[in-house]
């Protein structure tokens, strides 16, 4: 028998439809259950492609017993936290001020009846383990409390909402300066992970803003040091195992510091933010080694993940019930699958040894494969064994995709797909359809939306990132083709985004039933904070300096965060450096310009001052055209004032 979900859009939600709990969505419905039966809301939050949130339902939602006790003491509300980012990102602040550390998910929230919480916890047991009481022996005695002690609940939820709440914001500003710069390098090298790329220990992260940030730093220093360890890091990350070998794409994260064994997921803004990083790898080392892992991983999103021009969300890490089978080998089907390519026989173990494939397995008994390096293969038949190894996974069941779209997750394949197209035309097509696609199913009557099913109407009006991540592929749209409209498409969303969530300088991320703050820090992906005023620079340069106003002022509000800890939020401080980097243009003698003047896009800024082959002159350029020829310094700099 279904429960309240069965109506539901958002897969996730779908996913719960057919558990013996009476799950409700997010609805009033619910909350007024709630307040007639005097029983207190469990909220469970998650996503389709959540591995734990899959232990979890099968340990405990699916089963009997514990459905019983929740549907007698509780109202159950399950949240999609891709389709209702407002509420995960509020109760996610709650569970960190109630447990002094970050949340995830499945987030488990216990609530009064007028959205209280006074309980919260992510992945519950269904044994008493990991130094926890079993799911059901909790759900007893939160009953009993709530029943007996409502009202010390209630004083501590409202403590906890005082508290998240505060009445007056303190805001601590500083100066903005070139010493963010050494401070970026520094503490990038005290988190450098020397032997395997990458910052901090697993779980590890791709980070590909801090990558970024990296290599715009060395773009001014010429820290040879800093580009080092962005590029040491990529080259690491696409040995295998974070990235897919065989079908493309990277995987959300490493559970291993050697970027192996990877959480098996495939999120479209991983995919879509690597992308571009590999990219910017490719212009500042001119290496094709980074130009066709981008390229890879953009087929693999067009191929796997799309449809009708549109972006589906995420694939799963799990596939019949089991992490990761979908993606690993034993060592038999591997020399199998070699022997069915008509590989010869006597290169099948040198094979299996290069690409890491062995009878014990690096995985639970099988083999994800990976490389020793990716950049310079030398392996003989290598492109037929990953065909094989391609068509034994053909016979296998495909994670679970979660085709929902996304605006935020779309706009950022998109602007991949542009700046693909800078490189290799052939996405010009592919991006301008998809960009098109989504403003019509997406942009309705002047409204953004935020998410939807293929054919569906949206409900979810846009959040802060929604519009941030727009804006950005539209500005990208306009660097690619020249064609004004996507400029004023930019424009027109940017001015909706400031009228709706900017408020003196600070941002809000989303407004209505839960009005939340904008982050600075990039977490799973970067600010949206940091995406709007990123745009807004352009859109400033572009169309009207009026809108630099805005960034400065952003800037301020959040600059003692990002001075402070430059690295937690790259971004940001990448454009403090792209603000700051106005000003040592157009301040600077034709001495000091001269280390940041002989390539294009040298300094993060959508203009700069190219000099010519010939040392004769300077041009202005942005990353997709050049307009003039100055033989006079001065009159190149005055261009690049006007514009």
């Amino acid at each position: 028998m279904q429960n309240h979900l069965k109506n539901e859009n958002s897969p996730y939600l779908q996913q719960h439809a057919n558990n013996p709990v009476d799950w409700y969505p997010w609805t009033d419905e619910a909350f007024k259950k709630a307040k007639e039966e005097n029983k207190a809301i469990f909220l469970s939050i998650g996503y389709s492609s959540c591995h734990w949130c899959h232990v979890m339902e099968k340990e405990s939602f699916e089963d009997e017993a514990t459905a019983k006790i929740l549907n007698e003491h509780f109202v159950a509300i399950k949240v999609d936290r891709e389709e209702r980012p407002d509420i995960d990102k509020h109760f996610q602040e709650v569970y960190q001020l109630m447990n002094q550390r970050p949340g995830g998910w499945p987030a488990s929230i216990f609530l009064t009846p007028d959205l209280k919480p006074f309980y919260s916890a992510t992945y519950i047991p269904d044994e008493p383990r990991y130094g926890m009481m079993s799911f059901s022996s909790l759900l007893q005695v939160i009953a009993d409390k709530y029943k007996n002690h409502k009202e010390m609940l209630v004083k501590e939820a409202d403590k906890i909402l005082n508290h998240l709440n505060p009445d007056k914001d303190k805001i601590e500003a500083t100066k903005l300066d070139g010493s963010i710069i050494n401070r970026i390098e520094d503490h990038a090298k005290q988190l450098f992970d020397n032997q395997y790329g990458g910052f901090n220990k697993a779980p590890k992260f791709p980070q590909a803003s801090m990558l970024n940030l990296l290599m715009d730093t060395y773009k001014l220093t010429k820290n040879k040091t800093t580009l080092d360890m962005a590029l040491f890091s990529l080259t690491q990350m696409a040995k295998g195992g974070l990235r897919d070998l065989v079908d493309g794409g990277f995987c959300r994260y490493s559970t291993d510091n050697k970027w192996l064994i990877a959480h098996f997921e495939k999120m479209t803004y991983d995919n879509a933010l690597l992308s571009q990083t590999y990219l910017k790898a490719y212009h500042i080392s001119s290496n094709d080694f980074y130009k066709n892992v981008a390229f890879e991983t953009i087929d693999f999103m067009l191929e796997k993940m799309s449809q009708e021009s549109l972006f589906y969300s995420a694939s799963d890490a799990d596939s019949e019930g089991e992490e990761g089978k979908y993606f690993v080998y034993s060592y038999d089907k591997a020399i199998k699958s070699f022997e069915q390519a008509d590989i010869p026989q006597k290169e099948h173990k040198k094979l299996a040894k290069a690409l890491h494939i062995s009878q014990s397995g690096n995985f639970e008994g099988k083999n994800i494969i990976h490389i020793k390096n990716p950049e310079n293969i030398d392996i003989p038949y290598y492109q037929e064994a990953l065909e094989a190894l391609k068509k034994r996974r053909e016979k296998r069941i495909y994670p679970f995709i979660d085709k929902k779209v996304i605006v935020s997750w779309n706009a950022m394949i998109i602007t991949s797909l542009f700046k693909a197209s800078r490189v290799d035309e052939k996405y010009l097509s592919y991006a301008t359809k998809s960009l098109d696609a989504l403003l019509d199913s997406m942009y309705v009557n002047s409204e953004l939306f935020h998410s939807t099913l293929i054919g569906k109407k949206p409900k979810i009006k846009a959040f802060l990132e929604d519009y941030a991540y727009l804006t950005e592929a539209l500005v990208e749209a306009y660097k690619s083709t020249l064609d004004e409209i996507y400029l004023i498409q930019a424009t027109k969303i940017c001015n909706s985004a400031i009228e709706k969530y900017f408020e003196n300088g600070k941002w809000k991320f989303s407004r209505g039933e839960f009005e939340t703050d904008a982050d600075i820090f990039d977490n799973s992906y970067p600010s949206s904070v940091a995406t709007m005023i990123s745009s807004l620079h352009s859109i400033s340069s572009l169309v009207d300096a009026v809108y630099k106003k805005f960034v400065f002022r952003t800037l301020e509000i959040y600059s003692y965060d990002v001075m402070r800890q430059p690295i937690s939020s790259p971004l940001m401080s990448s454009m403090v450096i792209r603000y700051l980097s106005d000003d040592i243009i157009i301040k600077a003698s034709e001495e000091n310009l001269k280390p940041y003047i002989d390539t294009i896009d040298r300094l993060p800024h959508p203009f700069t001052l190219l000099k010519t082959d010939t040392n004769d002159g300077f041009m202005l350029c942005n990353s997709s055209s050049c307009f003039g020829h100055e033989k006079d310094f001065n009159g190149a700099l005055e261009v690049l004032k006007r514009r």
